[in-house]
């Protein structure tokens, strides 16, 4: 009786008999495949055992997973079922490691084909897990006759792992077309959804296949409410697909049934349809009111996981049309308080996103009531909602820097960290007034932190920040104490921190000597040498070393740094390396994702790079690109040609400090046309110089291929901006259909007009963002620098935030302090924005607008070059 009462014990703790497993023991236990006759129970414990383990992340090798599979395959002669379906499962788990795996096919094929219903599904599921395309031939005849079974689970199974197969055997697949169809018109419900996924696979590549399937369908109903679910995912692409190349129409069809499913009996089909209507660009905002009423439905609904889909989506909706969202304000109070601390996060962050200003701290101290019981995952949905709401109310900074301090207390991963801190970190750069709260609690928090990562960024932070604040040497106790307690990763970047505030800060240098002169004792050598570094250039009390190689920020694009250095060292090394070539680095604004509750934490971030990064490879490639210097900025593709036209064409601009590399990437759309010799010729306005036309040798039919022409800008600054004519020249061959080879060497020139290119003062400007704006305008009123200053009526606005977006995509600048953003009811507004223009020359800009009849705008220009501040004024007029 005491050990059935222990083992009760261990049931009641939830423990985990597998936790213990050993791969070695596990493997010796497959000998008992062998025996005979075959144990079905003990072997059925066995292959859970090989599953777990592999489920698990055990790492089998080809050996090891070779010997596993052929033991499994001797249990093909019991008939025990349960036992049958595990050895299917083993072989599709270990058919992608193991040797020989084909040798099972005729035993798959047997099952797959036989009278037993139960085997017949996953045998066709682990047949397709090991057949290639020169295989599947053999077995083509048996899967369309699978898929059109009247038995569900079978013709389902056929059905997707068809889906899986036409990622390796497309073409093999597509010949099921007829019998996908026929799986369609099932009327099981599984069965029709499937069909639909494996149907539109086969004929996605066809877009018109695509839009008669999607039509024929929208006009008949299905009943299955996955495949409609489906089939309203297909419909919102296709809208999205028409929008973007201009064809859309007022009266779509599509749309029309996207909105009659709003009415279906399904719940599930009327929320994917209100879903795809709130997130379709088209959306006007009588449709959008009606979508948003059913998710309001959905809110009071018994059932969470209808509140929690409801809620989430309204939190999206509340990101692009919060009016739409505020007539739920009344039922997501309700759900503050629901028992699924889930959908109670969601409603609260809505609420953040469209409630009022008056709302704000009522609605903190209610988050605060729960926020420690919910996951890391919600919690980082509160603070993206926090992070919101500080650019909608700046002034509520105080409030929201307090609720996020005390996040920064509580237990936490780094991903919930750092997102804390980065909204921090955006509200002290964005908002002057929350500056002095925000770094004393980032001082607070590295006193006790335990990643590496967000102590070196804070440093940074306080480095950059800390001189230009009302009290500097409050910062420098903080910092210092990083020197004696962290690691050296963190102690390097503290040394950096104190640097910057002797170099930007006179009276605290002779204390900032001191410091890093302990500095330079240090046991680690990176924090020596950046000791050494700083302690040499700060003594020399010359305040051109101090910006030049401590105060500015400007670095160069490392990856691009690493990729010239190691084309430098496979040269003759007979001279120097040139640095200035290497283009400088460009801030990457983080995408944010929205839908952080459905992230996968397994899957690895991708570094994201700027255009510059993106395009200079290719630039590289260009004979003599060498001579005109590092890349300045590269413009987003224009198309120059109609989409649905024989030749499309798009054209990238590349500025450096005195050229403009133009891109021209072109498109041949005619099967029986092979282009050679192509090449685009451009009219120069005055000024202008052609310096190099690189054609593209061959443009076959499909294929994208570049020509580029490398034009040298006017030495008259003003005379930068103009309009270029283009024409698209050459030979033509005429060539067969099916193979792209030429009839005969022979061809004719040809040319065709591309629209015209212009030359903006936004395609020379690079953003530059200051975090310190105010700083950097007062340090700008000097001998070095000049001013232009001029008053405009902007007649083709109307409001203040028109004139805003206006003045900043026409100049190519970037906002500072968050004055992109014009208060609600504002007649008056400060624009402050900053960039560099090509040659390294700065810029700054303050803007003062004001409404009444029209928009009127002072526009105050300060730049290291007259030229260049009378180009922008004149631009502007």
């Amino acid at each position: 009786m005491s050990s059935f009462k222990r083992d009760n014990k261990e049931e009641d703790d939830g423990g985990n008999p597998w936790q213990n497993l050993e791969k070695t023991s596990v493997l010796q236990e497959t000998r008992m495949f062998n025996e005979t006759p075959v144990n079905a129970r003990k072997c059925t414990h066995i292959l859970t055992k090989i599953l777990y383990l592999l489920n698990q992340g055990e790492v089998l090798g080809t050996r090891e997973a070779t010997e596993c599979f052929f033991a499994m395959t001797k249990l093909f002669q019991s008939k025990d079922v349960v036992m049958r379906r595990m050895v299917y499962l083993g072989i599709k788990e270990l058919s992608p490691i193991a040797d020989d795996v084909i040798i099972v096919t005729s035993s798959l094929t047997k099952d797959m084909t036989g009278k037993e219903d139960l085997y017949r599904a996953p045998a066709i599921r682990a047949l397709c897990s090991i057949t290639d395309s020169t295989m599947l031939q053999a077995v083509e005849r048996y899967m369309k006759q699978c898929i059109v079974d009247r038995n569900a689970p079978v013709s389902s199974g056929a059905l997707v792992s068809s889906l899986h197969l036409a990622s390796t055997a497309g073409e093999v697949v597509k010949r099921w077309a007829n019998e996908a169809q026929e799986a369609l018109n099932s009327d099981n419900i599984m069965v029709q959804y499937h069909g639909l996924g494996l149907l539109y696979h086969i004929r996605k590549a066809d877009r018109l296949a695509v839009t008669k399937l999607v039509n024929k369908l929208t006009r008949q109903h299905l009943r299955s409410p996955y495949a409609t679910c489906f089939l309203i995912r297909i419909a919102c692409k296709i809208m999205e697909e028409e929008d973007a190349s201009g064809n859309a129409t007022e009266d779509s069809p599509l749309f029309n049934f996207v909105e009659c499913c709003l009415r279906n009996k399904s719940e599930m089909v009327v929320y994917e349809a209100a879903h795809a209507v709130v997130n379709l660009k088209r959306t006007n905002p009588r449709e959008l009111s009606t979508a948003v009423s059913i998710l309001q439905l959905f809110c009071g609904s018994s059932k969470a996981t209808l509140r929690f889909a409801a809620v989430r989506t309204m939190n999206k909706v509340a990101m692009l049309h919060p009016p739409a969202v505020n007539v739920c304000n009344l039922d997501l109070e309700g759900l503050i308080a629901d028992s699924n601390r889930s959908v109670a996060t969601l409603a609260i962050t809505t609420l953040l996103k469209t409630g009022a200003e008056s709302s704000v701290e009522r609605l903190m101290k209610q988050i605060a009531t729960f926020v420690a019981e919910i996951s890391d995952e919600f919690k980082l949905v509160v603070v993206q909602a926090i992070r919101s709401l500080c650019t909608k109310f700046p002034r509520k900074h105080a409030v929201t820097m307090n609720f996020l301090s005390g996040m920064l207390r509580e237990e936490g991963g780094l991903e919930y960290k750092t997102s804390i801190v980065d909204t921090i970190i955006l509200i002290i750069e964005e908002n002057p007034d929350a500056k002095e709260a925000g770094l004393g609690h980032l001082c607070e928090f590295i006193e006790d932190c335990e990643h590496t990562s967000l102590a070196v960024r804070i440093l940074h932070l306080l480095g950059k920040e800390g001189p230009y604040s009302k009290c500097p040497s409050r910062y420098i106790r903080f910092i210092y104490n990083r020197v004696i307690l962290e690691n050296a990763t963190v102690r390097a970047a503290a040394v950096a921190a104190i640097a910057q505030f002797g170099a930007c800060c006179p009276d605290l240098l002779p204390n900032v000597l001191v410091l890093l002169n302990r500095c330079q004792m240090d046991c680690d050598d990176e924090v020596r040498d950046r000791a050494t570094y700083y302690y040499t250039i700060l003594n020399q009390s010359n305040p051109e070393l101090n910006k030049r190689f401590i105060a500015d920020h400007e670095i160069v694009s490392l990856p691009l740094l690493e990729k010239s250095l190691n084309e430098h060292l496979k040269g003759p090394l007979t001279e120097r390396f040139d640095l200035s070539i290497v283009p400088k680095s460009q801030v990457v604004q983080p995408e944010v994702n929205e839908e952080v509750m459905i992230m996968n934490k397994a899957a690895p971030k991708i570094a994201r790079v700027n255009r510059e990064e993106v395009n200079t490879e290719k630039l590289l490639a260009i004979p003599g690109i060498h001579h005109v210097g590092a890349l300045h900025k590269s413009c987003a593709p224009v198309q120059l040609t109609e989409s649905e036209t024989e030749y499309t064409v798009s054209c990238i601009k590349h500025c450096f400090a005195h050229h403009i590399v133009f891109q021209f990437d072109c498109v041949n759309t005619l099967s029986d046309q092979l282009l050679e010799n192509v090449r685009v010729d451009l009219e120069l306005p005055e000024g202008f110089v052609s310096r190099a036309v690189i054609p593209c040798a061959k443009l076959p039919y499909g294929d994208k291929e570049s020509t580029y022409v490398i034009v040298q800008f006017p030495e008259d600054v003003p005379s930068s901006i103009a309009t270029l004519g283009a024409t698209l020249r050459f030979l033509v061959k005429d060539c067969d259909p099916a193979t792209g080879q030429p009839d005969s060497d022979e061809g004719y020139n040809d040319e065709y007009i591309l629209e015209d290119i212009e030359v903006t003062v936004a395609d020379q400007m690079q953003k530059s963002k200051k975090q310190n704006f105010l700083a950097a305008w007062e340090s700008a009123d000097t001998e070095e620098w000049v001013e232009a200053e001029d008053t405009f009526e902007l007649s083709s606005v109307t409001s203040l935030q028109d004139a805003v977006n206006t003045i900043l995509k026409f100049l190519g600048l970037a906002p500072a302090n968050l004055s992109e953003n014009v208060p609600d009811g504002a007649h008056t507004h400060t624009l402050l924005c900053s960039g560099t223009f090509r040659g390294g020359v700065e810029v700054l800009v303050r803007s003062k607008l004001a409404v009444a009849d029209g928009v009127t705008m002072q526009l105050t220009v300060r730049s290291t070059d007259m030229d260049v501040a009378e180009l922008i004024t004149s631009a502007v007029g």
